[in-house]
């Protein structure tokens, strides 16, 4: 396949990526938007509150490996299209929790969309398949900005549909997620993604998965995507619930949430640009000073305007660090080696993710919101540190072709 060739159906996949990105967002917004509150209504302890979210993280987390393994063996479309019927049942079956009010089936529901989750990760790296060394951010990027729509549609679910049945609070909205996900299974039907040849599954799988992983730079990229993705989560977990608290209305929590997922997404559109101009490590450099640029407006406040903009901040920083550190993890792998490192390094991020969910409940109840925004700065520097060591900031050009 030439690069002329490769690009042609990585352009061709991007608008199909990108609205199944859009609908996939919809679905993980509806269960940021409204888990926590569920489970604060649900829990037998009020400090498990954000345990259905956690829940989908350590389903994020599970399902990355057999992702993996999947795409290699039957190819990334099967993939995607088990994903969207494990997004599907999420929604049905936490409807059907909330009906019930099981608070263990809830948070077995959730455990499905992060799987489901885990799967739509994989839109980014599927993008860039096939596609040239200047075409690959781009393409990754590209898909990313489909969660512009879904910034908009998942919390507008919520808002419509939220006392559609009165005694069971966001019960249809988990009912509109389940449809919203079938309608993903519909476009990711067309995405151009063969499953592998017999020749392609005889061949060499590459480089051993260690080897790969010792490259300085696989390390850095690894460490920035689990700071930028956990801290975004941390903080955003708990911000619904914090907002309640505080006295806010559930339109001021479902907006706020619109806007961040706004934020996370909105800046795809040219964030491949400023990867190919500026490098990966430097992207990733500005998403970590945003991150903490969030915890201090956090910290600064508790009116409405200090949540939206601390939310808003948030998801740039997160933008411009996952999406960068996503593209330095192009740069570290051969074509054959792709599906197993892809799916190692969003194993270690949505691994460390689930951690970092958790915690935010426990320190939400016990110490308050402050205190979850004060965990964010030793990650960032950590962050900031392997940056400098891997040389990751030298980086200003296009990626290696590793092929």
């Amino acid at each position: 396949m030439t690069e002329t060739r490769g690009d042609a159906i990585a352009r061709k996949n991007v608008f199909r990526l990108a609205a199944a990105q859009a609908l996939a967002g919809a679905n993980a917004s509806v269960v940021f938007a409204t888990a926590a509150i569920v489970g604060s209504t649900m829990a037998p302890d009020k400090s498990l509150a954000t345990l259905p979210v956690t829940m989908f993280v350590v389903g994020m987390a599970a399902g990355t490996l057999p992702t993996g393994a999947i795409s290699r063996r039957y190819g990334r479309r099967v993939a995607f299209l088990i994903g969207a019927l494990l997004g599907a049942l999420c929604g049905f079956l936490a409807a059907y929790a909330i009906v019930i009010n099981s608070f263990p089936l809830f948070c077995f529901a959730t455990f499905f969309g992060g799987t489901y989750a885990s799967v739509t990760q994989s839109y980014r790296f599927a993008a860039a398949d096939g596609a040239s060394p200047e075409f690959r951010p781009k393409a990754l990027s590209w898909v990313m900005a489909g969660g512009v729509v879904a910034g908009v549609v998942g919390p507008q679910i919520v808002q419509a549909t939220m006392n559609l049945w009165s005694p069971y609070l966001f019960s249809v909205s988990y009912i509109g997620q389940a449809i919203v996900a079938l309608l993903a299974l519909l476009v990711l039907w067309g995405v151009d993604a063969p499953p592998p040849t017999a020749a392609v599954l005889a061949s060499s799988t590459g480089r051993p998965l260690m080897e790969v992983a010792r490259q300085p730079k696989f390390i850095a990229a690894a460490i920035c995507g689990v700071v930028s993705y956990a801290l975004m989560n941390l903080v955003m977990t708990s911000a619904p619930l914090a907002m309640r608290l505080c006295g806010l209305s559930l339109s001021d929590s479902n907006l706020g949430i619109q806007w961040h997922v706004i934020a996370m997404y909105g800046p795809s559109f040219f964030t491949g640009h400023l990867i190919a101009r500026f490098g990966a490590g430097r992207v990733v450099l500005a998403g970590l000073v945003l991150t903490a640029a969030a915890a201090l407006v956090d910290m600064s406040g508790l009116s409405v305007s200090h949540f939206w903009v601390g939310l808003i901040l948030l998801g740039v920083g997160w933008n411009f660090g996952f999406v960068g550190a996503s593209a330095m993890v192009l740069e570290t792998h051969r074509p054959e080696e792709k599906n197993k490192v892809q799916a190692f390094n969003d194993f270690l991020v949505f691994g460390t993710m689930a951690v970092g969910s958790f915690s935010s409940g426990q320190l939400l109840a016990n110490f308050g919101w402050n205190a979850v925004n004060i965990v964010v700065f030793p990650p960032v520097v950590i962050g900031l540190i392997a940056l400098v060591v891997s040389g990751g900031l030298q980086n200003r050009r296009r990626p290696a072709n590793l092929s």
